[in-house]
């Protein structure tokens, strides 16, 4: 359990100071501050909220507290919009890349505000009664008293049918197999976009770099993705349909830290993957932490048009 908390800890400020970061940067480069990236702050201010507030829910939850149903049920709920948020924010930060052309400002701020509303409607139905108060009530011999005491876990007041049927097969596996798809899809047209243009290409090197980049990064965030929340909701899964199964508490541990390191992750991928995100690090770090003079951040218009119309010629024939 200590060694868990430590953990938590670890990645709480890891997951606050990374995404702080990005947002940071996003200020400070007015490259950065297009339509495709306000899906990435939204994301990076719903990872903020997990290292801030999650993390610290999820530390109190584990501990087993002795508190009203309802107080505790409220803190799980609060956990699963926050966590939800973070998930539907993630996916609406992939979407922009196979629609450059049709995302607008107003456009861009309805999808982060419908992605935000979609997580609170989900994280708190258990608050409406899909929760465990009838089972404690009646099929656990009266575990619980008329004061509503219970021992605050998060599987004691948040059903497993809801996490399950709802949130895993209603919200997290179908949007994460249609992004495997179009992204295969997307694999697929790479490769034979490259078939058809690398031998004609005036820079075959460049080009097929560029390419091989492109289908890294998407490969990379939706891994991650997978590696993170799957455990977790594979263990949701065998706690419903399998109740005699027994469950190790360290994979549990192991699930739930996968989780929250989620987002402390994506900050990492962008500094790696994303050239302007990596300079503006670095003009932080060197302007605010070091108290040296830095550069003003170069605008690379060029870049970026030359950029999103490369995307777009990739992506287009899935749109044809």
């Amino acid at each position: 359990m200590s060694l868990y908390m430590c953990m938590e800890v670890v990645i709480a400020v890891s997951s606050v100071i990374g995404n702080v970061m990005v947002v940071w940067a996003v200020n400070i480069n007015r490259s950065l501050r297009d339509t495709t990236f306000c899906f990435i702050v939204s994301l990076a201010l719903a990872d903020i909220a997990v290292g801030a507030l999650v993390i610290p829910l999820a530390i109190t939850i584990s501990i087993g507290l002795q508190t009203h149903f309802y107080s505790c049920l409220l803190v799980a709920c609060t956990v699963l919009v926050l966590t939800q948020s973070s998930i539907l924010a993630f996916y609406h930060s992939l979407i922009p890349s196979f629609h450059l052309r049709v995302v607008t400002p107003k456009r861009a701020g309805i999808a982060v505000f419908v992605c935000w509303m979609v997580a609170f409607i989900v994280g708190l139905t258990p608050m409406l009664g899909w929760n465990n108060l009838h089972n404690l009530q009646h099929n656990n011999n009266g575990s619980i008293g008329p004061d509503l005491i219970v021992t605050c876990q998060f599987e004691n007041v948040i059903s497993m049918e809801y996490m399950v049927y709802f949130n895993f097969f209603g919200w997290v596996l179908p949007p994460l197999l249609f992004m495997l798809i179009i992204y295969s899809e997307i694999f697929y047209m790479i490769h034979k976009q490259l078939n058809k243009k690398v031998s004609g290409h005036s820079e075959p090197n460049k080009y097929y770099d560029k390419e091989l980049k492109l289908a890294k990064s998407l490969a990379l965030v939706l891994f991650l993705f997978a590696v993170s929340w799957l455990p977790l909701h594979i263990m949701n899964c065998i706690t419903l349909f399998c109740p005699k199964c027994e469950k190790p508490m360290f994979l549990i541990y192991i699930a739930i830290l996968l989780t929250h390191g989620n987002s402390a992750v994506n900050p990492i991928v962008y500094a790696f993957r994303i050239k302007k995100f990596r300079t503006a690090f670095q003009r932080i770090w060197k302007q605010y932490f070091c108290c040296k003079e830095a550069p003003p951040p170069e605008s690379q218009p060029s870049e970026r048009l030359d950029n999103n119309h490369y995307i777009a010629a990739i992506i287009s024939p899935l749109t044809q």
